[in-house]
């Protein structure tokens, strides 16, 4: 059974989640102090290092939940389907208009990279997403829907492409086109391998 102190620490982590997600999707990451989080949340910023071990951690955990979200809306989306085509254009069809949404555009995409550095940025990135990616990719060259290459570098070349576009989606001035344009992008990197005349 929860002890009270479990509730008590359960509610404080959660209560700086909040306020960081809140914070972080409105803000510049560096224009945005310990101080500011802490008064925000209305605690110390003793209980920010305790359960954070700062503002950059504070951050990686909510980065984080956004990639645990969005991986699990691509499950939800593709598990419905037995098609491996229609799975794979389904989790790219997910994961391009998650990339236009407010809070995974300015914290995932923008901030995350200014925040945790290039390599850590991709380790949190790739240990959600990655997976995904690699099993379509199997489950397409399992089937036989497209011409055979090493499931890893099959692999890594949709991913290395979709998280470029979600970038390039990120940073443009016109979402929807440049969602539209990745969109039509990827299809095409996708029907240049699929096998037969049957797929479009």
């Amino acid at each position: 059974m929860e002890s009270l102190r479990d509730k008590h620490v359960e509610n404080t982590r959660r209560t700086l989640l909040e306020t960081g997600a809140r914070l972080f999707a409105e803000r510049e990451y560096a224009d945005l102090s310990a101080e500011e989080l802490v008064r925000a949340a209305g605690l110390t910023r003793g209980a920010l290092y305790h359960h954070f071990d700062g503002k950059k951690g504070l951050f990686e955990a909510v980065l984080d939940d956004l990639e645990q979200q969005a991986a699990q809306r691509i499950r939800v989306a593709i598990d419905s389907s037995a098609d491996p085509v229609e799975r794979v254009e389904r989790a790219m069809e997910t994961f391009l208009d998650i990339c236009t949404e407010p809070a995974y555009r300015h914290i995932v995409l923008l901030q995350g990279p200014i925040a945790l550095g290039w390599q850590r940025w991709r380790e949190v990135d790739q240990r959600h997403l990655s997976g995904l990616v690699a099993e379509g990719a199997q489950r397409l060259l399992d089937a036989g829907d497209i011409q055979p290459h090493p499931p890893e570098l099959l692999a890594g070349a949709f991913y290395g492409a979709l998280t470029e576009m979600s970038l390039i989606i990120a940073e443009s001035d016109d979402l929807a086109l440049s969602r539209a344009r990745a969109a039509k992008l990827a299809r095409a990197m996708l029907g240049g391998l699929i096998t037969g005349t049957t797929r479009h």
